[in-house]
């Protein structure tokens, strides 16, 4: 049995668990070095009083994590925000980081955003097979944008469409904005 649900703070130390090894030993964080558990505690913090930060549990283990985050600081970008999905390695092509993407998504257009952006470094097709498949499509590579582990490497920037112009009307809403009977509604879609 599985469930995709929102974050805790007493799941922070399990994201950092899965965080860590995709810091010390791939390219696919530009991070050199995996952050403490109290550096980590306050990033996840901010960002779960904002935005949707999910993780997938199963068997009463977090097997895996997702959060969007601002994307850019200017006030203009308010609408676009910045998609992160870690699934533990050993655990990977299992649907997991699909069921996650899903119910970040589905927050987020209820939360008024209208573009969610994947940022994909050089080489890490996984990744670009997973975005392309959830409905991302591609649209930036910047050559040589980050150093690390020995090599330059490329970023792919990919979007996808939440909300349309519309949506511009209101500015979009913290996960503290949300009542509880629309809160219910969200996390069954998310989970359906």
């Amino acid at each position: 049995m599985y469930e995709v649900r929102l974050a805790k703070t007493a799941d922070v130390p399990a994201m950092l668990a899965i965080y860590r090894p995709y810091v010390e030993e791939t390219t696919i964080s530009f991070e050199y070095d995996a952050p403490t558990a109290e550096q980590f505690m306050a990033r996840m913090m901010k960002l779960m009083a904002k935005y949707p930060v999910f993780v997938y549990e199963r068997g009463g283990e977090v097997c895996g994590y997702a959060y969007a985050a601002p994307a850019f600081e200017r006030v203009a970008y308010a609408w676009s925000v910045d998609l992160s999905v870690y699934v533990r390695k050993d655990l990977r092509g299992q649907g997991m980081g699909r069921a996650l993407e899903r119910a970040v998504s589905v927050f987020l257009r209820a939360l008024g955003y209208r573009k969610v952006y994947a940022l994909v470094s050089e080489g890490n097709d996984a990744s670009l097979a997973f975005h392309e498949a959830v409905g991302y499509r591609r649209v930036a590579f910047f050559p040589e944008q980050g150093y690390k582990r020995g090599r330059w490497l490329g970023v792919l920037w990919l979007e996808k469409e939440l909300n349309g112009a519309a949506c511009a009307e209101n500015f979009p809403r913290t996960m503290g904005e949300l009542l509880p009977d629309e809160l219910y509604t969200l996390l069954c879609e998310a989970n359906a």
